[in-house]
């Protein structure tokens, strides 16, 4: 009789220690998720497109895939399209084009010592660029921008504050102390999380056109020193605003464009 209770015994205690196994791998690997995603470097990827560029479609691909498969270990890429305005007298006026972001290209391209500018054309960290279609070259760029030190950067309380408006509060700085600039540009952008267009005119005309991250609002919001810290509530008046998500960078960049030297990032859904 002893021997006939004790097996049910045995059987019971080793389900239990089977179980308290995979809960512990399980915690595990969720720990060290935690802990990847949080060693992750960031890197700021820059896509100069339009809609009315036919070279344009696949590095807005390429840029989609890059957000998406995160191909470079230990790196989180944020991403970040900027359509240009300078394709709309060609038939086609993109609808996410701004002059504000042909501009922020141009500064680049002196930046770069280019003697002009071009789409597709992909900037990373604000330190390489290259044609935004060439994968095998961001990939590189990329990497090489992995080791570079940042800035810290932290978004928190993020919500919408009627209906144009998205309130934050914004932790940024100090810069690294291998960083020889003493101080740098903060600047906060809202892009839309993912757009699409039918184009009808123009060098796509016919295409549907998808885009990923597609900056709306680009604002200065201070200045990032080498021992102040950044520390303020903000809010932004939105100029346009879609039914779909939101993701919402904070960019610490040398003046007046150069180096990225901190990129946060952060979701907000409606």
């Amino acid at each position: 009789m002893r021997f006939r209770l004790l097996i049910p015994a045995l059987v019971a205690f080793s389900i239990l220690a089977i179980l308290s196994l995979r809960h512990a791998h399980a915690a595990g690997t969720a720990a060290r998720q935690a802990m990847d995603d949080t060693s992750r470097a960031p890197v700021l990827v820059e896509l100069f497109t339009s809609e009315g560029c036919s070279s344009c479609p696949p590095a807005d691909a390429l840029l989609e895939r890059l957000d998406r498969s995160q191909p470079v270990n230990g790196t989180e890429l944020i991403v970040l399209s900027e359509h240009v305005d300078y394709w709309n007298d060609i038939g086609w006026k993109d609808p996410f084009s701004s002059h504000e972001y042909s501009e922020r290209q141009s500064a680049y391209a002196g930046h770069f010592g280019l003697g002009s500018i071009y789409t597709p054309q992909m900037v990373v960290d604000g330190h390489i660029e290259l044609v935004g279609s060439d994968a095998r070259r961001a990939i590189q760029a990329v990497e090489t921008a992995t080791n570079a030190a940042k800035a810290q950067l932290s978004l928190s309380a993020i919500r919408f504050d009627g209906a144009n408006k998205v309130s934050l509060h914004l932790e940024a700085g100090p810069l690294p102390s291998s960083v020889s600039a003493k101080s740098a540009n903060l600047f906060l952008a809202i892009a839309d999380d993912s757009d699409e267009s039918h184009v009808s005119h123009g060098e796509n005309a016919g295409r549907t056109l998808k885009h990923v991250a597609v900056l709306r609002e680009l604002v200065p919001v201070g200045t990032v020193g080498r021992t102040d810290r950044f520390s303020r509530d903000i809010t932004v008046r939105l100029t346009s605003r879609t039914q779909g998500s939101l993701r919402i960078l904070a960019i610490i960049q040398e003046p007046a464009v150069g180096r990225v030297l901190g990129v946060g990032s952060a979701r907000l859904s409606n």
